[in-house]
């Protein structure tokens, strides 16, 4: 075994869950950002542990919700338009999956690395100070009518498959289950056994913090290129100079895609931005998280206040954020949750590294001892530890237990 460390590019939850598990093989790991932990879209995600999210967006439906959704500024799907001519051909590519057999694919290849998400978020945490982030809880599907509850049915149809499946509450159970909805929403389909965490930034900063304190070094450095000898990585050029190392690890989000670029290979990532507003000092809170399907976006209950993250706004990952996600998320809180009032808001927006077959790219780029763990979409966090732990393996030569065919890099790279 080199006594060269392992470089890990990218510091929110995939990367440090991921020189976690390393350093636990026994590995000298470096954990290198170009900011400080846990700030990137680790910081602003809904903070939920979704081993639900297994029905992508592009299920059949799509072909005739995407042009209304598009042209309804109270829909959770928005684009920015002068970016349009740029994602055409990520866009065709991700709308070929929006078929049955697209879906179901897709379905199949999510439920490995999202079934446990729990209890690969326990597992990473267990024996330390950090066990009190994983929180247990139900999580709910709040729907207008019980109509609007079967006409997803495709969907639940799909989480069946997963294992997942619902208790229906309808009228006043909906209120006695979750005082905090107003009258407008009359149907909740509650899941047992999952998880939350109540603020993702700080745990992601405490992860960092306590893979340092067991001897782990984190750098706040710009990778800028990374160098190859006879085809293996050799170091990392970063704007602090150049670090050997025995294997580098991508995790770097939607900057993964810049990096891709550095080694010649174009990755049809591009960046699905989501946005957040927080609720500071709520007068009443939900009693577990839950998901407010008019608007596609999650509710937690966090410790700075009340996160309502979600919507996709289709665009570049370097321009700002834009008005109208906000809008849409404040005005349907404010339909959904009458009774509210709070001190203030803070608003936030971030960028999901997203691929056209909504699944992330884990695993060896050839034999170059270059590893990929980015492209998640929105499961991220949920998905972060069972990644790292996959890539750990790996690396430490143990085979998974699962197939890694339907992750592998090497399906896109060019």
């Amino acid at each position: 075994m080199t006594d060269k460390p392992i470089i890990v590019i990218g510091a929110g939850i995939v990367g440090v869950s991921t020189a976690i598990w390393l350093q636990r093989a026994g590995r000298r790991v470096i954990l290198m950002d170009k900011g400080a932990p846990g700030m990137g879209a680790s910081y602003g995600n809904a903070g939920l542990l979704a081993q639900w999210a297994v029905v992508p967006i592009t299920t059949p439906s799509l072909w005739r919700d995407a042009p209304k959704y598009l042209l309804d500024r109270n829909s959770a799907l928005f684009m920015k338009w002068s970016y349009f001519p740029r994602l055409l051909p990520w866009l065709a590519k991700y709308m070929s999956h929006a078929t049955d057999a697209g879906a179901r694919k897709i379905v199949t290849n999510l439920i490995p690395i999202l079934g446990d998400a729990v209890d690969q978020h326990k597992s990473l945490v267990r024996g330390t100070p950090l066990e009190k982030w994983v929180t247990d809880s139900k999580f709910s599907y709040a729907y207008r009518s019980e109509a609007h509850f079967k006409a997803d049915a495709y969907s639940w149809a799909l989480k069946a498959e997963a294992g997942l499946a619902p208790h229906v509450l309808l009228g006043k159970d909906v209120q006695d289950q979750e005082p905090i909805l107003g009258p407008a929403m009359q149907c909740l389909a509650v899941l047992e056994g999952q998880g939350h965490i109540t603020d993702p930034g700080q745990y992601v900063a405490e992860l960092a913090r306590f893979f340092t304190d067991q001897g782990g070094q984190v750098i706040e450095a710009e990778v800028k290129d990374l160098q190859r000898e006879n085809g293996r990585i050799s170091q990392v050029e970063t704007d602090q100079g150049a670090f050997e190392c025995s294997h580098a690890v991508i995790t770097a989000g939607i900057w993964s895609k810049d990096l891709m670029k550095t080694l010649g290979l174009k990755v049809p990532l591009e960046a699905e931005r989501g946005y957040h507003v927080i609720y500071e000092t709520p007068s009443i809170m939900p009693n577990d998280p839950m998901m407010i399907t008019s608007g596609k976006f999650g509710v937690n209950p966090m410790d700075m206040g009340l996160r309502c993250a979600g919507t996709v706004e289709l665009g570049d990952h370097h321009a700002g954020p834009s008005k109208a996600p906000f809008q849409m998320l404040r005005s349907h809180v404010k339909e959904v949750f009458p009774d509210l009032t709070y001190s203030g808001t803070q608003e936030w927006m971030g960028f999901r590294p997203s691929t056209p077959d909504s699944v992330p790219l884990i695993g060896q780029i050839g034999d170059t001892g270059i590893y990929t763990g980015f492209g998640h979409q929105h499961i991220g966090l949920t998905a972060g530890p069972k990644t790292a732990r996959l890539i750990a393996q790996m690396i430490d030569g143990t085979p998974p237990n699962i197939d890694m065919t339907p992750y592998a890099p090497g399906r896109y790279l060019q």
